[in-house]
Order: structure tokens, then sequence, then C-alpha cells
């Protein structure tokens, strides 16, 4: 018990950090060494001189054995602009595709010409414009395609795309039976209020002070009753 403890402190979180130092350089070993393993298996790596004996799958495994044992440095710093800055740059890749279309200027025999903000630079000269050709275009757009299993953020919590309708649908249900009760109890201390009980009004008017009696209370989406018209007698 006193080691699970141990360990649950040690992964704890520093106050300010956004995440665990040793937790984020743990998931970082994993798949550093999965995608390194899985580059080995297609026959992408390749070795030269004392390293020939690695092109072996069970030398290359036994060779990365320490290397899941041993712990790993992952460097993290407060921010310089705060976390705000930090999550309105996440934002615009969770959010948005790469490149809006009316970032598009024109699509030519030089390339594509688009719109670009250069964060570096000062507010009057941030905005500028460049040409690229096509297939370098086309690389670049695809760097910001998310992988496989993975999909952009559009909404969370409550409206989040898998539980969305049995959500709404229960909060429906809710808020109208709330307005529902509500509507009941304001129309009894109207009432009471106007036989001359002690209950407080609910309502009361600007100009005169005196409570207001509900006449009428309809539900969500209905539209009232026309008040009743009135002639004047001179």
């Amino acid at each position: 018990m006193n080691r699970n403890l141990c360990v649950s402190s040690s992964c704890r979180c520093r106050p300010g950090f956004f995440l665990p130092v040793r937790v984020l350089s743990r998931r970082f070993r994993r798949l550093f060494l999965e995608q390194l393993a899985a580059a080995h298996r297609a026959g992408k790596l390749q070795f030269f001189a004392e390293h020939q004996a690695l092109a072996e799958e069970k030398t290359f495994t036994d060779w990365l054995k320490p290397l899941r044992q041993c712990e790993w440095v992952v460097y993290a710093k407060r921010p310089f602009a705060g976390p705000d800055a930090v999550l309105a740059y996440l934002s615009r890749y969770t959010h948005r595709v790469a490149i809006a279309n009316r970032r598009l200027l024109a699509l030519d025999e030089q390339g594509v010409t688009f719109k670009w903000k250069d964060y570096r630079a000062k507010e009057r000269v941030r905005h500028k414009i460049m040409t690229l050709a096509p297939d370098e275009f086309i690389r670049r757009f695809l760097l910001h395609v998310l992988p496989a299993g993975f999909h952009r953020i559009r909404h969370y919590g409550l409206i989040a795309n898998t539980t969305r309708k049995d959500n709404l649908t229960r909060a429906r249900e809710l808020l109208m039976s709330k307005v529902s009760d509500k509507s009941t109890e304001t129309e009894m201390g109207a009432v009471d209020a106007a036989d001359g009980g002690d209950a407080s009004a609910t309502y009361v008017c600007p100009d005169c002070g005196a409570a207001m009696i509900i006449i009428e209370t309809f539900e969500r989406g209905q539209l009232p009753r026309a008040p009743p018209r009135r002639i004047a007698a001179s």
C-alpha cells in the first residue's frame, strides 16, 4: 500500500502545470518506441558498419529492451504568454481546417497563392502573401491531416456527437418539467396575494409597486390566447 501511494504521489501534477512530467515522459517513450519498431518492420530503417546486425528483428528488439526500462527526460516549462496563448494556439487546429477558403487568393501556373499570418512580426506587417508550388502546398496541407483514429473537436460534454441526441432530449424534458412546476407555484402565490394572504408577490409592478397577478401561463413554443377586446364607453 505504501508503494502504491508513493507511485501515485510521484505522478501527481505540480501546481501550475497542465500535465505531470513523469506521465508525459512515459507516454512519449511508449509512442516513440512503438513507431520506431513499426518503421523497422516496414523496412524503413537502414544500418551500416558495426550496426548492421540490428537489421534482424530479434536483435533490434533486444536492443530496444533497455530503452523501455530507463526514464526518459521531457523538458516542460511554463509558456511565455501563459496558458491562454497555448489554448488559443491549439484551438486553431482542433476546431478549424488547415486553411480557410477565404485565405486562398489565386491558382495559376506559378502555383497556389494564399494569405498567411506571421506571429513573429508586428501587427501592421503580420499578414503576408505566399506562393507555393502545387505539390509543396499539398504537402504542407497534408501535415495538418489527423492520423487514423483521431477526429477534430466539434462539441463536448452534453452536446458531444456520441450522446448529443439523448442528452438534449433529456435536458428538454427536465427543463419543461421545471418550468411547469415553477409556473404552478407562481400562479398559486399570485392567487394567495390577491386574496389578501401573506405570501410575497413574485412579480411587482415597477410603477405602483402593487403585486401583479398572473392571468395565464403557456408552455414553451405555445402561443398565448389573444386578449379580449375592450370597448370604451363615453
